[in-house]
């Protein structure tokens, strides 16, 4: 006698997918139209079918557990399929680019990934790149269920994790300090001397550029005004637009930032390295697009 087949209920993985996309309850409730006790009362379904909690309470927000983030993911491409379905019944089918999910962690600067990925996009047999942003811990779970090809990071992965990884080196680029056009001027003069007390957004503390940095500022015996730190490095150059303050970027994203947002460069600091990594779940490198990551960096972008 067969065993009966497991359903999964795709009606309450929606729910749990609005709520986890809007990161409120009350959003999603008011998006499909339904009330919050109502859906509240789907995902709890949900949970009791797939025998895990999919979500936990931090002050008023819902954050998603480990296996919230692996249904998560999973409900991503679910929902995908199911627009390319109607998308072909309705217009014809279009041809399916192989994902390459790629994990970013979030102290990774966004211009540096830029051109680290950039050959992804010139393959002889094209593929559609997923990226998924977040920090290094949230990200190497879904590397060890294969949810995740690579993850590109600025530090290895860590020794105490839980789950077999390799970290293939990169190489190192060196860090600029950058302002608006009027403010790099200034402090050109007498640099590095310029930069004591001078206005800086900076990395947060824990980042893996401002562990390199704060030496140098001690050696150099300078002390900026810390005016804003920041663990997204995009959102330090959006305010460094309005703000009469420097800060820091990594060399290979210079040049794209001089050419979008008009910032100028002071200086590149003498001796400060930054090193890049991929992180994989296997020794050798099979994924036509992680050989080609790889392979690019380490001989041209970052040598």
């Amino acid at each position: 006698m067969t065993e009966p087949m497991e359903w999964l209920n795709y009606h309450h993985l929606r729910y749990f997918w609005s709520v986890a996309r809007e990161g409120s309850m009350r959003v999603a409730a008011e998006k499909l139209g339904v009330s919050q006790p109502s859906i509240s009362a789907q995902i709890h379904l949900l949970e009791e079918s797939l025998g895990a909690e999919l979500f936990r309470k931090k002050g008023r927000s819902l954050i998603l557990t480990d296996t919230g983030r692996v249904v998560y993911n999973y409900a991503e491409e679910i929902f995908a399929l199911g627009r390319d379905l109607l998308g072909a019944v309705r217009h014809g089918p279009v041809s399916r680019l192989a994902p390459f999910h790629v994990g970013l962690t979030d102290t990774l600067p966004k211009l540096a990934a830029a051109e680290i990925l950039r050959p992804v996009f010139k393959l002889s047999q094209p593929v559609r790149a997923v990226c998924h942003e977040d920090d290094i811990e949230d990200l190497l779970p879904l590397l060890a269920t294969h949810r995740l090809d690579i993850i590109l990071a600025d530090e290895p992965a860590p020794s105490s994790a839980k789950f077999k990884t390799f970290n293939h080196s990169l190489g190192t680029c060196g860090v600029t300090l950058c302002a608006p056009p009027k403010v790099a001027a200034r402090l050109r003069q007498e640099f590095p001397k310029s930069l004591d007390r001078a206005p800086a957004l900076l990395p947060a503390e824990h980042s893996p550029l401002r562990r390199i940095l704060d030496p140098w500022f001690d050696e150099h015996q300078v002390r900026p005004e810390v005016i804003a730190e920041f663990d997204d490095p995009a959102l330090m150059q959006v305010f460094a637009l309005d703000t009469p303050g420097f800060f820091p970027l990594h060399a290979v994203a210079v040049e794209e930032a001089v050419k979008r947002y008009g910032f100028r460069a002071i200086a590149t600091l003498e001796g400060v390295r930054s090193e890049f990594f991929a992180i994989t779940a296997e020794r050798k490198l099979k994924h036509p697009a992680t050989v080609a990551v790889t392979q690019n960096a380490q001989e041209r972008l970052l040598g």
